[in-house]
C-alpha cells in the first residue's frame, strides 16, 4: 500500500488548519482532486492524520475561494472550473506581470539572467521526461524569480494569491502546450537579455494571453471539468 505523504514540515507558528488548507488546496490546484470529486471531513482527517476541526476550517476557507462546494447534509465536492474566475485571475496577473517585466528589463544583472536561463533549461528537461507538475513548478519559479530579482517581490505575492484558478487550466493544458510555453519563455529571455522593456512586455503579454485559447480548447475536450456558465 502506498503511504500518504506527511503534512509539510513548516514552522510551528503555522496552525494545523493552515497546513491542511494549503495541502488540500494544492491537491485541488494540481488536479490530484479533480473537479467534481466528493470529499468528506472524516476521510480527509483520516488521510492527513488530523482531527476533523482543522479539516472543517479548511473546507470553509476553500469554499470561500471557490474551490469547494459545501452542500449541507450531502457530500462536499471539488468545484468545477469557473471560466469567469480564470479570466478575472488572468486580468490581474497580466496587469501585474507586464508591469513587472518592463521594470525587470532594465534592472536584471547578468547573474540574474543566468539564473533565469537555468530555470528555462530545467523546463526543457521536464518536457522531455513528461513531468507536467515539475514543469508547472518551474514555470512558477521563472515568473517569481523575475519579480524578486527586479526588486518587486510583492507583485509576485499578489499574483500567487490570485492565480490559483488559472493553475488548474494551466496544468490541464500542459499536455499540449508545454513546448509552446517553453518557447515563449525563451522569447522572454531574449528580450530581457537585450534589455528591451517594450519587447519584454510584448512577450509577456503574448505568453499570458494563451490562457484564452487553452480555456476554449479544454472546455471542448474536458467539458465535465467546467461550469456551464459562459465567460
Amino acid at each position: 500500500m502506498t503511504s500518504q505523504p506527511e503534512l509539510p514540515d513548516v514552522s510551528q507558528r503555522v496552525s494545523v488548519a493552515d497546513q491542511v488548507f494549503e495541502r488540500l488546496k494544492a491537491e485541488i490546484v494540481t488536479l490530484k482532486l479533480e473537479p467534481g470529486s466528493k470529499l468528506s471531513e472524516s476521510d480527509i482527517a483520516t488521510r492527513y492524520g488530523v482531527s476533523r476541526q482543522p479539516v472543517r476550517d479548511a473546507f470553509f476557507r476553500l469554499s470561500r475561494q471557490g474551490f469547494l462546494t459545501i452542500r449541507p447534509q450531502r457530500a462536499t465536492v471539488v468545484s468545477k472550473i469557473s471560466a469567469a474566475a480564470v479570466m478575472q485571475a488572468q486580468f490581474i496577473r497580466t496587469a501585474l506581470e507586464v508591469a513587472t517585466i518592463g521594470a525587470a528589463a532594465t534592472r536584471l544583472s547578468s547573474s540574474d539572467l543566468d539564473a533565469l536561463e537555468e530555470i528555462v533549461a530545467a523546463q526543457k528537461v521536464a518536457i522531455d521526461t513528461g513531468d507536467h507538475v515539475a514543469f508547472h513548478r518551474l514555470d512558477d519559479a521563472f515568473h517569481r524569480e523575475i519579480a524578486i530579482r527586479a526588486g518587486l517581490a510583492f507583485s509576485w505575492d499578489l499574483v500567487r494569491d490570485t492565480k490559483a484558478h488559472m493553475d488548474r487550466v494551466r496544468l490541464l493544458s500542459l499536455s499540449f502546450s508545454s513546448d509552446l510555453a517553453h518557447a515563449e519563455h525563451c522569447e522572454i529571455m531574449k528580450a530581457l537579455r537585450a534589455g528591451d522593456p517594450d519587447a519584454s512586455t510584448r512577450a509577456m503579454q503574448a505568453h499570458l494571453s494563451r490562457v484564452y485559447e487553452h480555456l476554449e480548447q479544454l472546455r471542448s475536450g474536458k467539458a465535465d471539468f467546467f461550469e456551464n456558465a459562459a465567460v
